[in-house]
């Protein structure tokens, strides 16, 4: 496998605040990787870093080579990186055939209307939003709202997949359905950096885990060893035994 992420001592600040400090990590083609930590550990600002909300004050990221580092987020799309959003922003006045066409449309493959509808169709064919296609995005529940989230990411022909949270708010049935979902993108050859706090999902759909605690980077490794790591547990996991548990439940 071929590294399609590199994160190379990454730092960003907000005035005297050091959100993300000086982490680096790599992330190999085909991965899933799950990114953890407590509320304000700094994933949501780093997934910004990444794709190109916010520039960082130090360090590189490169993409499939490629120094990504500060380039605005309609370049990063079209290089092949999207993202679902923790908060879900569907367009609300438009159906939700319409929201995967918008993400088709200014992806990697910059497609036409009427091929960005093509590729729309499939996407929510693969979603299990098919039926839903010329309904009001606002209509939808909170669980097809997350679906339209990944599904205008998916239209956007990405290479790598940043998933914020798209598991927050789902019923156990919804988000059984939803790792599904995950695992076959992961078979369609996406890469998948995912910030995750239903810590049973995210250990057993990740390939490997990188923990953040106040900004830096405290853990990496598989999910067993990032479950056994003392510092974990102490900044966020709290117990040993219902760590380890976590590798089990849901398998």
């Amino acid at each position: 496998m071929s590294v399609i992420l590199e994160i190379d001592h990454v730092t960003k600040r907000f005035g005297g605040l050091i959100a993300v400090n000086e982490v680096s990590f790599l992330l190999e083609e085909g991965e899933i990787l799950g990114l953890i930590g407590p509320n304000g550990a700094g994933k949501t600002t780093l997934f910004n870093c990444i794709n190109g909300v916010y520039a960082p004050e130090e360090g590189r990221i490169l993409f499939r080579g490629h120094d990504i580092t500060g380039k605005p987020p309609y370049a990063v799309a079209r290089m092949g990186i999207a993202r679902a959003h923790q908060v879900v922003r569907p367009l609300n006045e438009l159906s939700v055939l319409d929201n995967v066409t918008v993400g088709a449309c200014y992806g990697r493959e910059n497609l036409s209307l009427g091929e960005g509808r093509r590729v729309a169709e499939e996407v929510l064919e693969f979603v299990g939003l098919a039926e839903k296609r010329d309904v009001l995005a606002g209509k939808l529940n909170v669980a097809e709202k997350k679906r339209l989230e990944m599904a205008r990411a998916l239209a956007a022909r990405p290479y790598l997949l940043l998933l914020d949270e798209v598991l927050a708010g789902l019923n156990p049935a919804e988000v059984a359905s939803m790792l599904n979902v995950i695992r076959a993108i992961r078979e369609q050859g996406i890469t998948i950096l995912m910030i995750e706090h239903l810590m049973h999902a995210v250990m057993n759909v990740s390939d490997r885990i990188v923990v953040l605690d106040y900004g830096k980077k405290i853990a990496e490794g598989s999910p067993k060893e990032v479950a056994n790591d003392p510092k974990v547990i102490e900044a966020y996991l709290g117990d040993p035994e219902l760590a380890l548990s976590l590798l089990e439940e849901g398998k």
